[in-house]
């Protein structure tokens, strides 16, 4: 597992113009089991446990609608950066990615992370 995610995480820094941060967190625990930053003074691990609260909040909505729906993602746009969800297929983890909104390809991240939520599922 270890490899697996710093390759991953070294990928995302690599191909995805903009980065910023990403961890990868689990739902039930909100542990992260690997972070990154190219920013010393961005926290992801802080960042997606604040950001587990989003998740769960909209999980519970979905329950409370009695909506038949999983989250692919969710996207949270600031001033300058965007900072992107991406739930795992079984809904166990997430990945946390910030990007600088100035410089990020949106499609080309989401496609990146969309991939990699499939595998995280498989290989976690």
């Amino acid at each position: 597992m270890s490899d697996f995610l710093t390759t991953f995480v070294e990928d995302l820094k690599a191909n995805v113009a903009g980065f910023i941060a990403v961890a990868v967190t689990e739902v039930k625990t909100g542990m992260s089991y690997k972070s990154l930053s190219v920013n010393p003074s961005f926290d992801p691990e802080l960042a997606s446990a604040y950001n587990l609260e989003v998740v769960k909040a909209k999980m519970t909505a979905i329950k409370a609608l009695g909506l038949k729906e999983n989250i692919e993602d969710i996207m949270i746009t600031l001033s300058n950066q965007i900072h992107i969800i991406s739930i795992s297929e079984n809904g166990e983890y997430f990945i946390y990615l910030a990007v600088d909104s100035s410089k990020a390809n949106l499609g080309m991240s989401r496609a990146i992370l969309k991939r990699y939520s499939k595998e995280i599922a498989s290989k976690m």
